[in-house]
């Protein structure tokens, strides 16, 4: 019997590793697809793409072996930059929430945002695609660098709703206050990585370079 059971328990773990490795790939591309769609959400106009990385030498080129923080170059018809993202995840009620920002270098602000990963309770965590008031926190949100070009001038905060006096502050969801905490950590960590190499390295997206 031991050692019945002893085999079952061999093979059920043998199918549970072939099953991971066999949708690995599956599961990857879906994600990739998600995405490049939520680029062009949030950057209206743009009909393409490039994949870039912050790596610790800058703005480089995506690509296979390339290892750092994803930054995608979103472009218009004619080829003239658009708008850039990049994703953030802070932690939320029901854990890790991540989402996907849209950066305008010229305003120097997050202009617009999606969820793409999210386990909040029905009904208010959702709210941080679709209430109208918080949305207006990601129209212009000031991510500014300091004079030296190395941070930003002012972190992202979320602050209590109703009491935002600041651009760079997020005025929270009444009633999903770690929701809304979560959104400002995910924007303020997400900036202070990806927008110092994006303004540095600005010519590169730009095609200038």
């Amino acid at each position: 019997m031991l050692r019945t059971l002893g085999g079952i328990a061999t093979i059920s773990g043998l199918l549970v590793v072939l099953s991971y490795q066999l949708t690995l790939p599956i599961i990857a591309e879906n994600q990739r697809v998600r995405t490049e769609r939520a680029v062009f959400q949030v950057i209206p106009g743009a009909t393409s793409k490039r994949d870039f990385v912050v790596t610790g030498q800058g703005l480089e080129p995506g690509g296979e072996g390339v290892e750092g923080t994803p930054v995608y170059a979103a472009y218009d018809a004619s080829g003239a930059l658009k708008g850039v993202a990049f994703t953030g995840v802070g932690n939320g009620y029901g854990g890790a929430i991540k989402v996907l920002l849209s950066y305008d270098p010229e305003r120097q602000s997050i202009v617009g945002s999606k969820v793409l990963q999210s386990n909040e309770t029905p009904g208010f965590g959702d709210k941080l695609d679709t209430d109208p008031e918080f949305l207006k926190n990601m129209e212009a949100l000031d991510v500014r660098l300091s004079a030296d070009g190395s941070t930003l001038a002012n972190p992202v905060v979320t602050v209590k709703h109703g009491t935002k006096t600041e651009p760079w502050q997020i005025d929270a969801i009444s009633g999903a206050t770690i929701s809304s905490k979560a959104m400002g950590q995910a924007v303020n960590s997400a900036a202070q990585r990806a927008v110092p190499a994006v303004r540095r390295d600005l010519a590169k997206l730009t095609g200038t370079q």
